[in-house]
């Protein structure tokens, strides 16, 4: 039997599996690239660093494995969401791609909002509202602020879609990492003719657009010789990492739901219909599941927020991790693990990138409210913690709050991997968490996806039935549950309170940086 191929675009590495034909994980690899900054609230990277990284980690995990290229029967693709490739009439990269995480477009937002008839029209034709982590907004901002290039495009990819045209040649997509653009008609799952018409973006720049599990190419004579791969390789569509975490997880059916605390957070609910929140929280997107929906709420600084924290104020755990060989959010957590629920009163707000669910604000920023002599930074590390608790419940009472049926709630993420944190988690929701043996993330959803459209598994569901197991419970502690709920109803009451002042930040912000430029 062949094995399966998931190869994932993340933000801050690509990460390769091979499973076999059972889902098993026989070997894996990862490879970590840059992102670059160049202005306040810009998040941008460089595709070509994604391309090297692909061909770096699958031989890695072919050599890691013993495992030989002829034996991979099919590749799956999934990757960071809403990041803008363009390239030119030869197929050359114009530009480093527009990540997810960029708020430059907030005016673009307004725009495209105005343009179409308002908010409530808009959520009609895409089921979303404009957002600036979006596709569509940063291609009205290049178009605005780069008008030569803009006159130099003639393809529009998403990130793991460009790794897809080195892989095969082919432009494609499929509909779950297309909903994210807000060119999609979700509800048809097809390209929106009305919006693209309405913002005079060509609809042949755009993709062909595939359902999930799709065959959409195979692997090219010169893809073959610089990834090591079989030329003729089955490439599927794949799926937005979201999508492909969730197919990885499980969440292919009525009442399953997971919280993923990746570098960004993420409450994540299947749906048979196109639900939609009527203020636009939550993300409605096709599933990679054919033919299904799902419902997402987005913290953007989830495992985010901890990185900061190790990275700006823990620099002698980091030094002491080196010195022993232990990670040093062991120490970081081991810490945090001697401060009490609530912190004494130290609450942490994350949106240290803007926010998404429920507040889509760039402006937004992270805070730590309740700061005294007492705290500790055994204090800090807990807070962000709980923070991002706070974040993730948010996310949950909206899901709720669209009727969707609640069954298993299942962890994953390199987050979910602090028993400290699942706990934090499980308290802050009042719910178990259920965890699964293999937390490989998109990378594995992608590899099932795979194995469903070379028919190695007969459906989503079968692949997810066959493969993925569960592996313990994390509950709730009641008193716990109970100091949490004081705590989020304060941390509920902060975002309202600080709105006017995170606007104000912003423009004096603004201000000082043009002055300076």
């Amino acid at each position: 039997m062949p094995l399966l191929l998931g190869i994932d675009i993340g933000t801050s590495a690509t990460k390769v599996i091979i499973t076999d034909e059972a889902g098993r994980v026989v070997a894996s690899a990862t490879e970590t690239y840059p992102l670059q900054t160049p202005h306040p609230n810009w998040a941008e990277q460089d595709p070509h660093d994604w391309w090297a990284a692909t061909c770096a980690a699958i031989r890695g995990a072919c050599a890691s494995g013993g495992v030989r290229p002829a034996d991979i029967g099919c590749v799956g693709l999934t990757g960071q969401m809403h990041g803008l490739v363009l390239l030119d009439r030869e197929g050359k990269v114009l530009r480093p791609a527009i990540l997810w995480c960029d708020q430059r477009t907030a005016d673009e937002c307004r725009r495209i909002t105005e343009a179409v008839g308002g908010a409530a029209r808009l959520r009609e034709l895409t089921c979303n509202p404009a957002l600036t982590g979006f596709t569509a907004p940063k291609v009205i901002w290049v178009r605005d602020h780069e008008p030569e290039l803009y006159g130099k495009i003639r393809r529009i990819l998403l990130p793991k879609d460009y790794i897809r045209f080195k892989l095969t040649g082919e432009y494609a997509t499929e509909v779950s990492d297309a909903s994210g653009t807000l060119l999609f008609d979700v509800r048809g799952r097809r390209w929106s003719r009305d919006v693209l018409n309405t913002l005079g973006i060509p609809e042949d720049w755009l993709p062909r657009c595939y359902e999930s599990p799709e065959v959409t190419g195979r692997v090219t004579r010169e893809a073959a010789c610089e990834t090591g791969l079989a030329e003729g390789t089955p490439v599927v569509g794949g799926a937005g990492d979201q999508a492909a975490g969730a197919v990885g997880s499980g969440i292919v059916r009525p009442g399953a739901i997971s919280v993923t605390v990746g570098t960004s957070g993420v409450v994540f609910a299947y749906m048979d219909e196109a639900a939609l929140d009527t203020e636009g929280r939550l993300h409605t997107f096709c599933h990679a599941v054919p033919s299904k929906w799902h419902a997402m709420g987005v913290t953007l600084g989830a495992g985010g927020s901890m990185r900061w924290f190790r990275d700006m104020l823990c620099e002698s755990e980091m030094e002491v991790g080196r010195c022993a060989g232990i990670d040093p959010y062991e120490l970081i957590t081991a810490e945090a693990a001697q401060a009490e629920p609530g912190c004494e009163g130290l609450v942490f707000l994350p949106y240290l990138a803007g926010e998404r669910t429920p507040y889509p604000d760039p402006n937004a920023r992270g805070v730590f409210f309740g700061l005294s002599l007492r705290h500790t930074k055994a204090h800090m590390a807990r807070a962000v913690m709980e923070g991002v608790a706070f974040s993730l419940r948010d996310c949950l009472e909206l899901v709720k709050a669209l009727g969707v049926s609640m069954g298993e709630v299942r962890v994953s993420g390199g987050g979910a991997r602090s028993a400290l944190w699942r706990q934090i988690i499980a308290d802050v929701l009042g719910t178990p968490l259920v965890m699964l043996k293999v937390a490989e993330g998109p990378a594995y959803g992608a590899a099932l996806l795979a194995g469903v459209g070379t028919g190695v598994f007969t459906s989503v569901p079968e692949a997810c039935d066959l493969a993925i197991e569960t592996d313990g419970v994390t509950e709730p502690n009641p008193p716990v549950v109970a100091v949490y709920d004081e705590y989020h109803d304060l941390y509920r009451a902060l975002y309202p309170w600080l709105k006017p002042a995170f606007e104000r930040l912003a423009g004096v912000v603004s201000r000082v940086v043009s002055r300076k430029d």
